[in-house]
């Protein structure tokens, strides 16, 4: 998202004269050239990552139970399983069968170097690895309260000093092997994610010989089972991964898996053939979006997210269609809406933003109040964005029809807003020190941010800004020291109990609860909420936990994004999705057409 350009003025023949060297060079492999926006991962451990950079660079090496489908993200299918879990004594308990012959990547940790076959054992592991002290990053709170005896394993395993490994031998009792290749979880009660926690990427399977013979160094040393193994990685630059010799029987989704639409652009034409097609993915990490628009408009890389600022010159704005003069150089325009928050957040914590008295709640209404959603959507969004009330997205329970909530203090309001800021002690903004503001550098965020701080002068709010790489944004939001903070949450599964779960006191940082929001009765209907089916009583719950958000007032927002994309028409099977980052190994290559 960085400063506008004319990218796509210079797509054009000579450009193109790089990626046809490129693809030449390249002659006897498959290689695609991918960008990933940002800094890139910040661990290729699954325990320790916790962003969509991480996702995407971890979902090349490591697998899950259970994966999102390509042809429909919304549903899910087996990945290292033979079949879908049986689903035992009405959800509390699952019976698994792993799927025979999975091996892990040769490498040097296993005897003379030669990967072995996944057992349950080994899921097993890896499960109890997100309840080790020494690992607890961001992902305790995908397992904590939900398997039988998980919580007591992780408070009798650890010896209290993070940096000494907890004792694995240590059973769990709702963890039951009935083979090497087929097991029982039993639940606590049965949560209604559980299945779709499979899917995500820090549930990975890995081997434990790895894991110690790597010690703090697996990280950069990752061993999984996934279509490609690790070549190299320079953070914040790049990284690739060359193909898996030894991968197990995966194919590729079959014809009638895809909707019309789809068969149109061709993505039914591998239907039925084992994957991975790619003999190489070289990822190139994107701090600014300029170099990746350009690079994308060179032909240099396979596809690219169409940056809000350049979406004009792509797609037609009022329509959203391609327009003709890409589309005549065989691009390919795709759409994704996204199950998205993208909000501005405060630690509940913090001196000066965080509180629950009356004089605090009304500070952080008062900024809420002063800020224009509508208006960064129009700058910063040509317009695509749904701007909405509370944390739950477009399309899932509890979130409000029309996209507003009777309790939201929604701006801009301004003359409302600074007899909030009077109640809150600061007539005016007088008195009111500077808030120390962290976001991401890259991209268009140095430009929103200079129209927050236009927003909120019209009040008397003044920020202290600290523009750093988005890793550091997360870092420090961890460590609980950004009192006001900025970044998008995409939805795990498809379920508004995962957006409440952020506000879940017991998730604080560095769990995923960013705002260390934390209220008894907001607590107990989270966890009510966890355990019941869908339906108008739990949306009701729902509702109200949303409301009471509304009201604290721990968070600035929402919107949600429509995620465009570009393709070059060398690269095939190409259907972005952010739902999940397994959809790599699909891709393919016809460097002809570079």
């Amino acid at each position: 998202m960085g400063t506008i350009a004319a990218g796509i003025r210079n797509f054009g023949c000579g450009i193109l004269t790089a990626a046809v060297l490129a693809g030449a060079a390249h002659a006897q492999e498959k290689v695609a050239q991918l960008p990933i926006r940002t800094d890139g991962p910040k661990s290729l451990d699954p325990v320790q990552g916790s962003t969509t950079y991480d996702n995407m660079a971890c979902a090349q090496i490591f697998e899950t139970l259970l994966v999102n489908q390509y042809a429909d993200p919304m549903k899910f299918e087996p990945l290292l399983l033979a079949e879908l879990p049986e689903r035992l004594d009405d959800g509390k308990r699952f019976r698994f069968k792993l799927k025979q012959g999975v091996k892990f990547h040769d490498n040097p940790c296993f005897p003379n170097g030669e990967g072995r076959e996944v057992t349950t054992d080994d899921v097993f592991y890896s499960l109890k690895r997100l309840a080790d002290d020494q690992y607890e990053f961001e992902n305790w709170w995908l397992l904590k309260d939900t398997i039988v005896g998980l919580n007591e394993f992780k408070e009798n395993a650890n010896d209290g000093e993070p940096s000494t490994p907890a004792d694995y031998s240590m059973p769990v009792e709702g963890f039951k092997k009935i083979s090497d290749h087929e097991f029982e979880i039993e639940l606590v009660a049965p949560v209604t994610r559980f299945e779709w926690v499979l899917t995500m990427f820090q549930t990975s399977v890995v081997p434990r010989e790895a894991v110690e013979h790597y010690g703090e160094d697996f990280f950069r040393n990752p061993v999984g089972t996934g279509p490609f193994m690790l070549e190299s990685w320079t953070p914040k630059k790049d990284m690739t991964v060359v193909r898996n010799p030894h991968y197990h029987e995966v194919y590729y989704p079959e014809r009638n898996a895809w909707e019309r639409e789809d068969r149109r652009a061709g993505l039914h034409r591998a239907a039925g053939e084992r994957v991975p097609f790619l003999d190489k993915i070289e990822f190139t990490m994107f701090p600014q979006d300029q170099p990746m628009w350009l690079q994308f408009a060179a032909g240099n890389i396979g596809y690219t997210q169409v940056p809000d600022e350049y979406f004009p010159q792509a797609f037609d704005k009022r329509t959203k269609e391609l327009l003709p003069e890409m589309a005549a150089k065989g691009v390919r325009g795709h759409a994704n809406k996204l199950l998205d928050f993208i909000f501005r957040g405060f630690n509940m914590e913090d001196e000066l933003v965080g509180g629950y008295t009356p004089e605090k709640k009304a500070l952080r209404q008062a900024i809420s109040l002063a800020v224009d959603l509508n208006e960064f959507n129009e700058t910063f969004y040509s317009g695509l964005n749904v701007v909405y009330d509370g944390p739950i997205p477009p399309g899932l329970d509890g979130y409000p029809e029309g996209g507003r909530a009777p309790k939201a203090y929604q701006g801009p309001n301004l003359d409302l807003a600074r007899r909030k800021l009077a109640e809150a002690g600061y007539p005016n903004g007088e008195g009111l020190p500077p808030i120390t503001y962290y976001s991401n550098r890259g991209g268009n965020a140095p430009e929103q941010t200079e129209l927050l701080e236009r927003q909120l002068s019209r009040i008397g709010v003044r920020l202290d800004v600290q523009l750093v790489d988005f890793s550091v944004v997360i870092d420090t939001v961890n460590k609980k020291n950004a009192p006001m903070f900025s970044f998008a949450w995409s939805s795990d599964y498809p379920d508004g109990e995962n957006n409440l779960a952020l506000f879940y006191g017991p998730n604080e940082s560095p769990g995923s609860n960013h705002y260390n929001y934390k209220r008894d009765e907001y607590d107990r209907m989270y966890e009510q909420i966890l355990t019941m089916p869908a339906g108008s009583e739990r949306t009701e719950i729902m509702v109200k936990m949303r409301d009471m958000l509304l009201e604290d007032m721990p968070y600035i927002g929402s919107m949600a994004r429509e995620r465009h994309y570009t393709i070059n028409p060398w690269l095939l099977n190409c259907k972005p999705t952010e739902r999940y980052y397994g959809w790599f190994k699909f891709l393919d290559v016809d460097d002809s057409k570079r």
